[in-house]
């Protein structure tokens, strides 16, 4: 497996605004259409073609969007996606020496070529995933810690 470029492609001013603007739309057709495939309706010179893509696209074109509109860069990695540590550490906005203790730790799973080591973008967001719940968890017992002693 080949590593993949995660260079992000940043927003312009009219593309945030775009982007402001199809959310909404974008949302309330997954709300309205709570399963199945898409179907887009694709405009080009006032000639219009339908389109039938899967709903997870979809749901991920919302999110795309909504980083977009917020004017934040947006990239795309599949799961299968190998990645350096760099780019591992980059994604999980940790440095990569303590990235590379985390793979030391067995905690992420990675694999060697050379004296390298490659991580599966799908570990990397799955070690996210875990690592935010563990932090929510946390936050909300010293809410409920802060509210039993009246301190809120």
């Amino acid at each position: 497996m080949a590593a993949v470029a995660m260079s992000p492609v940043s927003p312009d001013e009219e593309s945030i605004a775009v982007a402001a603007e199809a959310l909404p739309r974008v949302q309330e057709y997954l709300r309205t259409h709570p399963s199945g495939p898409a179907v887009v309706r694709v405009v080009d010179d006032g000639e219009g073609d339908e389109l039938v893509v899967p709903r997870g696209a979809v749901e991920l074109l919302a999110r795309v969007l909504a980083h977009m509109a917020n004017g934040h860069g947006v990239s795309v990695v599949p799961e299968h996606a190998e990645l350096t540590t760099q780019q591992a550490a980059a994604l999980l906005n940790v440095s990569r020496p303590y990235l590379i203790g985390l793979l030391e730790a067995g905690v992420i799973e990675f694999r060697k070529v050379g004296t390298h080591r490659r991580v599966l973008a799908g570990s990397v967001l799955t070690y996210k995933h875990r690592d935010d719940m563990r932090r929510r968890a946390a936050a909300d017992e010293l809410a409920q810690l802060a509210q039993d002693m009246d301190l809120s």
